[in-house]
This record gives C-alpha cells, structure tokens and sequence, in this order.
C-alpha cells in the first residue's frame, strides 16, 4: 500500500531509534460508529475487526512481565469491542493507566448509557474527539448531529466530576485541521476552545491535543482525489523541525493491532510496516522485550507528519 504513494525529492526520514518501553497503545478493533473523514484507519460501522479476549490476556501478561505503565486503548471506537470492560477492569486492577481515545458520541450511543459512568469508576483518562468548537466544522468532518451529541456527551462527563478543578478524572480534546493544513499553535487553540465551551455550554476540560493528520489511509484518498497529496506532502517536509524528533511517541510505545501484531506506530500499522528492521510482521506473543531498547525504528515519508512545525503526537504538540 505504501509503495503506491507519490515520493517527494530529499524525503528520506532520518534514522531514530527506541528509548524505553512505557507504553502499549491498543488498537481494539476498526469497528466504529462514525465514518470520519480524517480517520487514517478507516474505521467505519461496516468493519468487523475485533480484538478477542485470547489476544486481551496475552496483552495483559505482557504488560506484568514488562512493567508496562500505560495502555492507550484506540479503534476504531475501542469500546464497541465486547471486551472493552474487561480489558479496562483487569488493567486498572494492575495499576496499569488507561487512556480511552473516546469519539464523545459513543457516549450517547444505545447500549452504551452507562459508559461514561463505568469510565468514570475505574478513573479512565479520556481524549476525546472534537475536531472543531463550532457545529458546523465538526458536522462536516464527522457527520451531521455528530457536534451536539458530542456536547451532551461532554457535560454528562463533567457531572461525573471529568474535566473539572481538583478533581482526578482528566478528560482531554483532540483538534485534527480541517483539510491541508497544520494545526494552528496549541496553546492559543486551547485558550480559545476553552472559552467558547465554557462560554456556550458551560463545559470545561484539562487540555487540548492539536494532533496533525497523517497523510494515509482515508485522509490520504481524500487528498489524493483533490490533487492535493503532495503539495501536503512538502508543506511536512518543508515545516520539518529537528528537535521534533527527541520526542515522538514511537520513541517510547508500541502499536499493537486487532490480531496481535506489534508495530512502531499506529500509523505504521495501517500500511503494514513490519516493527524496526524486520523483514516480516512481529507477533506480541514472539516479542523479545530486551531486544526493542535502541532498536532502529521503521520510518517513512508520512512520519513528516509529526516532526512538521509544532510536532505532533496522541499527546498532542511535541512543543
């Protein structure tokens, strides 16, 4: 798939290589019940990709064995998997953190009324997309009546104490740009997300992740069919900043996909990028642990996509 993409002049990525092993970011499943058109996994409510419960266990002894401190559950909507709960109930009994990448609108899905409470009982830390504050951007990016469900998602959270002073329940939103572009300077975005929402629907929130779209999948058919793949490609490439590269959240996690599979990033896993150096894919249960520190880390051209102005990562800005 990635052999297909257009290749710019002077792209070759430079070489980085792994720190210590922090974090297991999970990717549940592609089944979801939005079909957004900036999601690099072509998630959708037709998909049926689902993590089971074997894979869940063998991920869990991992975590034990390996002293890992966080999973970052993703999808897809992670919580339509039916061993979500299970998976968040066993972590947290290991003190392992949960981070759920929440859409808000599952939230207000049937069958999944009591979600936000159980989130709440096991101090689930959420991200949650709202890819724009006004109604009109969001409806367009993910889908109509998506931006006034996510707002009732969000002040159940708030009542639940998420996203509130002094309390331990942190909720988190993500921006991803409209189109072409970079995101603009986090902070100030987050300023102005703030008071709109607080100042609109009472909603308040701990901090803004302004995450850059990554050029694959879904988002990359969107550019490719407006002409507009590589002049996105070289605004990456000519935006790339060095210092960027210290903190990339490849440097210290692992993806692992539905099946088991583990992969540098998640974006590696949707064009199928075997781990660091190897020549085929790697399966969790064949991982050598002690091997991963200082291991080359597998890149290519749609990895500008972090290091391009302010830097990007599932944390947000790298600076």
């Amino acid at each position: 798939m990635h052999d297909t993409l257009p290749l710019l002049q002077n792209s070759t990525f430079p070489t980085i290589h792994r720190k210590q092993l922090e974090i297991l970011q999970l990717n549940l499943g592609y089944l979801c019940n939005l079909s957004c058109t900036h999601c690099h996994v072509n998630a959708s409510p037709k998909r049926t990709e689902l993590m089971d419960k074997e894979t869940i266990d063998l991920i869990l002894a991992f975590a034990v064995q390996n002293q890992i401190k966080t999973f970052d559950l993703t999808g897809g909507a992670p919580e339509m998997n039916p061993h979500f709960r299970y998976l968040v109930t066993q972590a947290t009994q290991l003190k392992v953190k949960v981070i759920d990448r929440c859409n808000l609108v599952i939230l207000e899905e049937e069958n999944f009324e009591d979600l936000a409470e159980f989130l709440a009982q096991h101090k689930v830390e959420i991200v949650a997309s709202l890819p724009c504050y006004l109604e009109d951007n969001v409806d367009k990016q993910r889908g109509k009546g998506t931006f006034l469900r996510s707002i009732s998602a969000l002040k159940r959270l708030n009542a639940l104490g998420y996203g509130q002073e002094n309390s331990d329940l942190q909720l988190n939103l993500v921006f991803n740009p409209q189109g072409a572009n970079l995101p603009p300077a986090q902070k100030n975005l987050e300023q102005r997300y703030k008071q709109h929402l607080l100042a609109q629907f009472g909603i308040m929130f701990n901090q803004l992740f302004a995450i850059t779209n990554v050029p694959i999948q879904r988002f990359g058919s969107v550019l490719m069919s407006h002409g507009e793949f590589e002049a996105y490609m070289q605004l990456l490439l000519d935006n790339y900043q060095v210092a960027n590269l210290e903190g990339l959240m490849c440097r210290n996690t692992l993806s692992i996909d539905w099946q088991g599979f583990v992969y540098d990033c998640d974006f590696n896993q949707m064009l199928q990028l075997p781990l660091g150096n190897q020549t085929g894919k790697t399966h969790l249960r064949d991982l050598n642990f002690e091997n991963l520190a200082q291991q080359t880390i597998y890149t290519l051209q749609h990895c500008y996509a972090c290091t391009a102005g302010q830097g990007s990562s599932c944390g947000g800005a790298l600076q």
